[in-house]
């Protein structure tokens, strides 16, 4: 009975070794976007996200929710740039803005 037990407690035991790990959960989506014209501000649906860029070097690496998102950047009261913007879960999406253009 003592050695049923025993070979009984090694088999429960050793299901768990066989199972497998849980994977990693994904990464969170990023949007980076480059290019902003030297004293525009970047707003992500609506909500500014920061102060205004001081240089057209500089980029703004943004976590966001998966999904579809409008970017603007708006100098003064004026909408200089619009884009939008599709971001899977895990992926990094570039932003790049080229002066003159706007994308809906």
């Amino acid at each position: 009975m003592k050695l049923f037990i025993l070979i009984a407690l090694v088999c429960i035991s050793g299901c768990s070794w066989f199972h497998a790990a849980k994977p990693a959960a994904p990464q969170p989506p990023e949007l980076i976007v480059t290019g902003a014209p030297t004293g525009s501000v970047l707003f992500i649906d609506g909500m500014q996200t920061g102060d205004p860029t001081e240089s057209s070097k500089r980029t703004h690496d943004l976590v966001v929710a998966a999904g579809t998102h409008t970017i603007e950047l708006r100098t003064g009261d004026t909408t200089v740039y619009r884009e939008n913007v599709y971001v899977a879960p895990g992926d990094k999406r570039v932003v790049t803005v080229l002066s003159g253009v706007n994308r809906e």
